[in-house]
């Protein structure tokens, strides 16, 4: 094969780990208000956050990789590899965390100690 070719595939297989990484920084992110609800306000704050970092990871990608130069087909990639592992993944671990929470909520209603005991 080509160096030209391997060169390529390897910058397209980066995308996509690029994609996965930056959705489980966004699991993350929806772990945290789970567990600790937020407002609108700080939901949208930290959207913009992690959209900025997002930014900053991709191009951070196609500068070491690419030298700066702008591939549409490795920017493709990264949504690739987020939309997969959010369908894949994270759809599946989020609605886990969710019945869990629920799970925690239910054994700390049951074990109030100001309950009167019978």
């Amino acid at each position: 094969m080509s160096v030209h070719i391997i060169y390529e595939v390897k910058l397209l297989l980066y995308s996509f780990l690029t994609g996965a990484g930056l959705m489980i920084t966004y699991d993350l992110l929806r772990i945290f208000r789970i567990f600790i609800p937020h407002s609108y306000v700080f939901i949208g704050i930290e959207d913009m956050i992690y959209w900025v970092y997002a930014a900053l990871v991709t191009f951070s990608l196609l500068y070491e990789q690419n030298d700066g130069g702008l591939r549409g087909y490795a920017v493709t990639g990264v949504f690739i590899g987020m939309f997969l592992y959010d369908r894949i993944v994270s759809k599946h671990f989020i609605k886990l965390l969710k019945h869990f929470r629920k799970y925690l909520k239910m054994k700390a209603k049951g074990c109030n100690p100001k309950r009167k005991q019978r």
